[in-house]
């Protein structure tokens, strides 16, 4: 979901989780490379030149938190993403698996910031992050994946 969603932890531990994650897609770290969400980010390279940028589509993902957290007011260091953002890469998500992260994120805030949970109470389904664009569809596989693992 789009980063304006997050409270302040929530986005400097999504800032924090998508740099690790950008390590684990370049090879820099060896931990981590099972993360089922990771899953999101590790799409086969576009047919067309040029390539996508070291790490694909996490460093753009990796500029919307940066936008949202200086638009906030917030000082993170965009010099450690490694690539610019591409402003014409899209990635899929589905309305099943943005309205399964909202569940998750507005449980979150109801335990630790619920002036930000009643700020966005009217919202039935987010924006999605600009990275990503909504299509119909259930929850991810690797989400259901994970919630098994967790679950059971």
């Amino acid at each position: 979901m789009h980063p304006r969603y997050l409270d302040r932890q929530g986005l400097t531990a999504c800032w924090r989780e998508g740099l690790l994650a950008q390590k684990v897609l370049t090879g820099k770290t060896r931990g981590y490379r099972s993360h089922p969400q990771l899953e999101r980010f590790r799409v086969p390279s576009p047919p067309a030149d040029p390539p996508w940028p070291p790490g694909g589509p996490i460093t753009t993902y990796l500029h919307g938190i940066v936008d949202e957290a200086v638009a906030r007011g917030y000082a993170y260091d965009r010099s450690k993403v490694l690539a610019p953002p591409d402003a014409d890469l899209r990635l899929e998500v589905t309305t099943g698996q943005l309205r399964h992260e909202w569940w998750h994120l507005r449980e979150k805030l109801r335990a630790r910031s619920p002036d930000v949970l009643r700020r966005w109470r009217d919202v039935d389904l987010p924006d999605p992050h600009p990275l990503l664009v909504v299509v119909p569809g259930p929850v991810a596989a690797w989400e259901v994946r994970q919630d098994a693992v967790v679950g059971g």
